[in-house]
C-alpha cells in the first residue's frame, strides 16, 4: 500500500505520524519550528554560506562528472580562469567508455579529463572500472554530506549523503567557489513501515513509489527523506537501488535516516570514520508524507515510456491484451510516424508476455545484492542459449571482483549470461547489440 497524504504531518519520535493541528497541540511547536528537525534541514543550514535559511547558497563536499559532461565543465572553467580544483572533484569513464562513433573522439575525451586531473588535482576513474554513483557510493559519499554531480540520477540518500543532479553550469560555479543558490525546498517524510516480501527486489519497490507520485507531481523538486522502521528492514546496499530511482519521481534530492547496516557498509569500504547516525529530531514536520507498508509490494512492471508506467505483475497477467493495447495507443500518439509502432502484443505467446532482452547493469540495478540475488535464482538453470540473452553489467570492479570471489559469476555464465564491465550503456540504449 502506497498512501499519499493530503498536508503536512508532523513526525514524533521517528515513529509516530499525526496531522498537523494535532501534532502542533501535542508537541508545543509551530510547523516552522518543527521543519528545524527534519535530516533535510540540518545537511543544507550546514552546507548553507548564507546568513538566510530561507535562500540558500550552498557549498558542496564534492563533484562528480562522467564523459559525457566533464569536458565542456572543464573548458568552461579554465576558460573562467581555472587554476586548480578547490574541492574533490571525481570524472568518470563510464557513458563514453566505447570508442564506437567517430574514430577516437572518446579516447580523447578521456586523455582530457586525466591531463585535467593531473593538472587541477581531480580523481580520474578509467573506462570500465565503475559506473559514477558506485564509485562516488563507495568512495566518496558519507553521512550528512553533501556531492553535485552532473548526471541526472546523482542520488546518495541511503548513505546519509544529499546529493543533486544539475546541469554543468552549476559544477562550474562549484569549481570558481560560487554557489548553489536555491530556495529552500519542502521536504517530504517516505515513512516505510513492515518490510519486503521475499523475492521483491528494490526496483519493485522503486516502481511502486515513482508510479505513485510521478504523475501528480507530489515531489516535484522537493527533498524525499525516508524514515520510520521499515527502513531498517533493507540492507543499504538495498536501498540503494531504491534511492537511485528516486530521480524519476522529480525531486530534488533524497536522504535516508542511517543505521547499523550504513555503518557496516561504510566499514566494509574502508570509510567507517564517514558514518554518523542520522534521525529526525524527536519532532518534525514534513511538508507531506509518502506511507509504504512494504510488505503489501507486489512485484512490478513498469512498461514503456517512463517508470511510473507501472503495474503489478499480477494485474499485468489477469488484462495483459488490454494495458498492452492501452500503451501501444500511446505510443502512437508520441511517435506519430506510421512506419515505427510499438507492438508489444506481438510478444505474447500462449497468454505470457516474453522479452527479447534481459539486462541487469546500472546503478540501480548492477548492485552486490542485486546481482548475487539473479545468480542464486540462476543457479543450476538456463536462460535458453537461443533468441533471449541476458546480459549482466557489476557496477564496478569492486562489485564484480567479491562476485567472482564467491561464485556468483561462474553461476550466471552456466546459465547462459554474458559478463560485462561497469558501464552505464545499457541504461540509454548504448553498448549492446539490441534485439531485432
Amino acid at each position: 500500500m502506497v498512501k499519499l497524504y493530503d498536508s503536512g504531518v508532523y513526525l514524533l519520535n521517528g515513529t509516530k505520524l499525526v496531522s498537523e493541528a494535532e501534532g502542533e497541540k501535542i508537541s508545543k511547536l509551530s510547523k516552522e519550528e518543527a521543519k528545524k528537525g527534519t535530516i533535510s534541514y540540518g545537511i543544507l543550514q550546514a552546507h548553507n554560506t548564507s546568513n538566510d535559511s530561507e535562500n540558500l547558497k550552498i557549498r558542496f563536499d564534492s563533484i562528480t562528472s562522467h564523459d559525457l559532461t566533464y569536458v565542456n565543465i572543464i573548458q568552461t572553467a579554465r576558460a573562467s580562469g581555472l587554476d586548480q580544483f578547490p574541492l574533490p572533484y571525481v570524472l568518470t569513464c563510464c557513458h563514453n567508455s566505447l570508442c564506437a562513433v567517430g574514430g577516437t573522439i572518446n579516447e580523447d575525451d578521456h586523455v582530457f579529463g586525466l591531463s585535467a586531473c593531473k593538472k587541477y588535482g581531480g580523481i580520474y576513474l578509467p573506462p570500465h572500472m565503475g559506473v559514477i554513483h558506485q564509485y562516488m557510493r563507495e568512495t566518496m559519499a558519507g553521512c550528512g554530506k553533501m556531492i553535485l554531480g552532473s548526471d541526472s540520477h546523482t542520488r546518495y540518500g541511503a548513505l546519509g549523503t544529499m546529493a543533486v543532479g544539475e546541469g554543468g553550469g552549476e559544477l562550474v560555479k562549484q569549481i570558481l567557489e560560487q554557489t548553489w543558490d536555491v530556495a529552500y525546498p519542502e521536504v517530504i517524510a517516505v515513512y516505510l513501515d513492515g518490510k519486503p516480501a521475499p523475492g521483491i527486489g528494490p526496483q519493485d519497490i522503486a516502481i511502486a513509489i515513482v508510479s505513485a507520485v510521478f504523475k501528480n507531481g507530489y515531489v516535484k523538486n522537493k527533498v524525499m527523506e525516508f524514515v520510520g522502521p521499515g527502513v531498517s528492514s533493507m540492507s543499504t546496499d538495498y536501498r540503494n537501488g531504491i534511492d537511485v530511482m528516486t530521480t524519476e519521481t522529480t525531486c530534488l534530492s533524497s536522504i535516508w535516516r542511517t543505521d547499523e547496516d550504513t555503518k557496516n557498509y561504510l566499514a566494509k569500504h574502508g570509510r567507517a570514520a564517514e558514518y554518523r547516525q542520522l534521525d529526525p529530531e524527536n519532532v518534525a514536520y514534513y511538508d507531506g508524507c509518502v506511507y509504504i507498508d512494504l510488505s503489501t509490494i507486489h512485484s512490478m512492471i513498469a512498461l514503456p515510456f517512463h517508470p511510473s508506467n507501472g503495474f503489478e505483475i499480477r494485474e499485468l497477467n489477469e488484462n495483459m491484451d488490454d494495458i498492452l493495447h492501452a500503451v501501444e495507443e500511446d505510443a502512437k500518439k508520441l511517435i506519430k510516424n506510421p512506419n515505427l509502432q510499438l507492438k508489444l502484443r506481438d510478444k505474447v505467446r500462449d497468454g505470457s508476455l516474453y522479452a527479447d532482452q534481459g539486462t541487469i547493469a546500472g546503478c540501480a540495478g548492477g548492485t552486490y545484492s542485486n546481482i548475487m540475488e539473479a545468480a542464486y535464482l540462476l543457479d543450476g538453470k538456463s536462460t535458453g542459449t537461443d533468441e533471449f540473452a541476458l546480459a549482466v553489467y557489476p557496477s564496478s570492479q569492486a562489485v564484480m571482483m567479491d562476485l567472482l570471489r564467491k561464485g556468483a559469476i561462474e553461476k550466471l555464465i552456466a546459465a547462459g549470461a554474458t559478463i560485462r564491465t561497469a558501464f552505464c550503456g545499457p541504461c540509454f540504449g548504448a553498448g549492446d547489440t539490441l534485439a531485432n
